[in-house]
């Protein structure tokens, strides 16, 4: 059996470490800047998408022109810096999560390909096994705890 092989590369060591160290010190230059929040947090709070981004620019710029629709209780200062803040780290979001959508496709293709080699392995010791071959035995034993099929056992009906 052959299979399509659709990704064919080696990553020089020092390619990955130099990665790994850009990667950290952005996230060490943006560490005093970034707030993470807990599950339940993000979940319970008014998030911007694409369509409120462009509503808090206009109202923004509102604010420069019209100032006195603004109510007394509105932080103004406080609002356009949080406003910059979104502006500033949009681009840079969309750009990590461009980087990470490119990781993980590359990591679920290699993956796959060598799960698929090694299932090809794991079979032709299998078959070696069971044809009697000694050396392939205790490589089959040792391999078989991990290909054990679990799960997925219908339990009877009781009615």
């Amino acid at each position: 059996m052959s299979t399509k092989n659709q990704i064919s590369i080696v990553i020089p060591p020092a390619i990955l470490a130099k990665a790994t160290e850009k990667l950290q010190e952005v996230r060490i230059l943006v560490a005093p800047y970034v707030q993470a929040l807990a599950p339940g947090e993000k979940a319970s709070i008014f998030k911007m998408g694409d369509k409120t981004v462009a509503t808090v620019q206009k109202v923004k710029d509102y604010t420069n022109t019209n100032s006195e629709f603004a109510p007394n209780y509105m932080d103004r200062p406080e609002f356009l810096k949080d406003e910059a803040v979104v502006t500033g780290l949009s681009p840079i979001r969309n750009l990590a999560e461009q980087l990470a959508s490119d990781l993980s496709d590359t990591i679920t293709i290699a993956g796959n390909e060598a799960l698929l080699a090694a299932l090809l392995y794991y079979g032709a010791v299998k078959e070696a096994s069971n044809k009697g071959v000694a050396t392939a035995t205790p490589i089959y034993a040792d391999l078989s705890k991990r290909f054990t099929r679990k799960g997925n056992k219908k339990k009877p009906d009781t009615e």
